[in-house]
């Protein structure tokens, strides 16, 4: 019995439910305890509070909102220190049990409470008290048009109350009108080539739950497949929604037009961090009430709750942007296979550089896997060279080569694109003098070197401040957000000669301006991307053909379809080849092919250069052959030989404190807790070492590792541990990743 019918069953057998248990938004798990017991006002029936209601409760000496996870006879604790319930929000969504499972699952397996995985999800606009300020009790017709609604409060009174956020996020967002015939604006879908309907035919044949991986090379038309897919669906089942994720922000709103075109009747919800509040609750209640059939989304839209979801599609699905780095630290690929598992539909991972792990399930069988080899129309795969640096004679960075090549580009009218994953001007600011280096006091790390962009209104009035570098650049640390001014001499020994090492984006596309003055240039990354529309208008502009050469990070390296782009260049790519994290060759060549693919895709020749000092390294040649199955398969083959992941699973435990000592301490005092725990021939607990960046913000932090050869003996062991650590009342601020991405 699934856990929505365990809690249907229970609820449908209870006359009245003394106690219900909640999830709220604090660290259950470090406090040893998921939901947190509340007694049922006088006056409230049990019908009052079924899963999914939200409720206000107290919490020490205020209040928070909070969701009725279940109910209990007795409560955890001592009966008497039961408070009751407060009130309910009534023209709230009561949400589905079905979310609550996937919320359970992700609380489970990233061993955090259930709050702590339900209430972040939920924009804030709709979570913090300002919501529990307007109406609340059962609604009404008259709540949803707008009226104010009442509220139950504890005894059972009733009063009338103002507008709440719910309702306010419902005047945003009306469910479209039914419109016949099809309007003008509906788009007919494109042909599908016979790879793409071989694909299509194979996913409408499953039924219910399976995982589908589609491999397909850039440009080889996966979005259409996608697209097809997801119209029978909807087609299907007049109530039926479907997810589409994607990794990154600055792919959103050219899908999403593309969405809206193709799917005229529908409303598209669109869920990410960086829309306005009120806008994101609008969408997010759109999509908790089924007005929203379309959803497209971040990680974060994973965890909406759909009360009728019929469909998944992850895009990219290898992409590291799918896994939360604060807070629970969840996957949101892995959460929605478990989403799809739990609601028995199909999901549908895509990618040119699937993950190993996904290639490792689909090899094994456990996922099915489907191709799609050649690009639509007559576009062919670039052509790629590696330049080897050793020797060569540079200009502004780049070889003599590269220059000759974006030259012969920008001469017949087509696009290049410069691709250093570096933002900021230069790396590190330092003097030959005495060796300073412009090291971050908080982390450990170098402050980059930024040129800030002038001040608007023309000439300032200082004409020696604008020459002075001091305030044309500004040092900032990338970690700690932490900013300074240039020195105008060294800290240490006076020396006003200070070197800028290194090229990040903004000096690459100051070289480029002075080595093609003619052309126009445009450059994106993530300092751009800050300026709300700024990265939507460089990429526009160069899907119209206003940019002759783009500059930029990773943010240029998938999904976009640049038409006239013939030629990329790749910089600074070495330190993927011999880092010490093992997934960086793993990275490395998925960037690589990604920005690559970026070419080419109108047919005609295309290429892609990398200089490099290696040139000779096996990952060239695969790159060069297009060979993903081939690289996949020896580093697979690495993996095995040597006990990592996928054939291990692994969690960190990492501490942070004002010292090392302490941090390091802790971690030493778990791994003694571990003993007597871990079962020698399934778990290893390894020693506490500081990280790569040890000190972050200020703070020092370890880590320490677990794994072992069964997922299941890894969560075993890592619940009895977590439980004993709690009780020992750590006074470091600490946290489990599970299956981690950074070691």
């Amino acid at each position: 019995m699934s856990a929505s019918a365990e809690r249907t069953s229970a609820y449908a057998s209870a006359q009245r439910p003394g106690y219900v248990r909640v999830a709220l938004d604090v660290p259950a798990a470090q406090l040893g305890v998921s939901l947190f017991d509340y007694a049922v006002p006088e006056g409230c029936a049990a019908q009052t509070f079924p899963v999914g209601t939200w409720v206000v409760v107290p919490w020490g000496r205020g209040r928070r909102i909070g969701l009725v996870a279940g109910w209990s006879a007795q409560p955890d604790i001592d009966a008497a220190r039961v408070r009751p319930v407060e009130r309910v929000l009534g023209d709230a969504p009561v949400l589905p049990a079905a979310w609550f499972d996937l919320v359970e699952f992700a609380a489970r397996y990233y061993h955090r409470g259930a709050g702590e995985v339900a209430m972040p999800a939920i924009p804030k606009l709709l979570r913090t008290m300002s919501a529990a300020g307007g109406g609340a009790g059962r609604e009404s017709s008259d709540a949803r048009a707008g009226a104010s609604a009442p509220e139950v409060r504890a005894g059972g009174r009733v009063r009338r109350a103002r507008t709440s956020a719910f309702d306010r996020a419902r005047a945003r967002w009306q469910a479209p009108a039914e419109r016949v015939p099809p309007p003008a604006d509906e788009q007919p879908a494109p042909g599908l080539t016979d790879a793409q309907r071989g694909v299509l035919d194979a996913l409408r044949a499953e039924e219910g739950f399976a995982v589908h991986l589609l491999h397909g090379v850039t440009g080889s038309g996966k979005t259409e497949v996608y697209l097809h897919w997801l119209a029978e669906v909807l087609a299907r089942d007049a109530s039926a929604q479907v997810l589409l994720l994607v990794p990154e922000i600055a792919l959103t709103p050219r899908l999403h037009a593309q969405l809206v075109a193709r799917f005229p009747r529908e409303r598209v919800a669109l869920l990410h961090s960086e829309m306005a509040d009120a806008e994101r609750a609008a969408h997010w209640l759109a999509v908790a009430e089924g007005r929203a059939r379309v959803v497209l989304g971040t990680r974060l839209a994973v965890l909406a709750p759909f009360p009728a979801l019929a469909a998944i599609v992850v895009d990219e699905e290898h992409d590291s942007s799918y896994k939360q780095q604060e807070g629970v630290r969840y996957s949101a690929r892995d959460l929605a296979i478990a989403a799809a598992s739990q609601r028995r539909v199909p999901i549908v991972l895509g990618s040119a550089t699937p993950s190993l792990e996904t290639w490792f399930a689909a090899r094994r069988g456990r996922y099915r896997s489907h191709a799609l080899r050649e690009r639509i129309g007559n576009a062919v795969l670039p052509a790629v060279e590696c330049v080897d640096l050793s020797g060569a004679k540079l200009r502004h960075s780049l070889a003599p080569r590269v220059l000759e090549a974006i030259e012969a580009t920008l001469g017949r009218g087509e696009q290049a694109l410069v691709f250093v994953n570096r933002r900021g001007y230069a790396p590190v600011l330092s003097c030959a003098a005495c060796g300073w280096l412009s090291r971050c006091a908080n982390c450990s790390a170098y402050r980059v070197l930024h040129r800030i962009a002038a001040a608007p209104g023309g000439a300032a009035t200082d004409e020696r401040a604008v020459a002075s570098r001091a305030s044309r650049y500004r040092l900032v640390c990338h970690h700690c957000a932490a900013e300074q001014p240039v020195p105008r001499a060294c800290p240490d020994c006076g020396n006003v000669d200070l070197d800028a090492l290194g090229r990040g984006t903004q000096r690459l596309e100051e070289s480029l301006a002075e080595l093609f003055p003619r052309h126009r240039i445009a450059r994106l990354d993530r300092d751009v991307a800050r300026r709300r529309g700024a990265a939507q208008r460089v990429l526009d502009a160069a899907h119209a053909g206003e940019v002759d050469l783009l500059v930029g990070t990773q943010m240029l390296a998938k999904g976009h379809d640049f038409r006239r782009l013939a030629l990329v260049v790749a910089l600074d790519v070495d330190a993927g080849l011999y880092a010490a994290d093992f997934r960086a060759p793993e990275r490395l060549f998925a960037t690589l092919m990604q920005v690559a693919g970026r070419a080419g895709r109108s047919g005609g020749d295309s290429r892609m250069i990398v200089q490099t000092r290696y040139p000779g390294h096996p990952l060239f040649a695969f790159l060069a052959r297009h060979d993903y199955a081939g690289f996949a398969d020896r580093q697979l083959a690495e993996r095995r030989e040597t006990g990592l992941p996928p054939y291990r699973h692994q969690a960190m435990l990492r501490a942070e404190a004002r010292q090392l000592a302490d941090a390091l301490a802790f971690l030493e005092a778990a791994r003694a807790l571990a003993s007597g725990r871990e079962a020698s021939d399934e778990v290893s607990v390894f020693d506490a070492v500081p990280m790569s960046m040890s000190r972050l913000q200020g703070r020092e932090r370890a880590q320490l590792l677990v794994e072992s050869v069964r997922r299941a003996s890894l969560h075993r062991f890592l619940a009895d541990w977590l439980a004993a650590l709690r009780a020992t009342a750590p006074r470091v601020s600490w946290q489990l990743d599970v299956d981690p991405l950074e070691i």
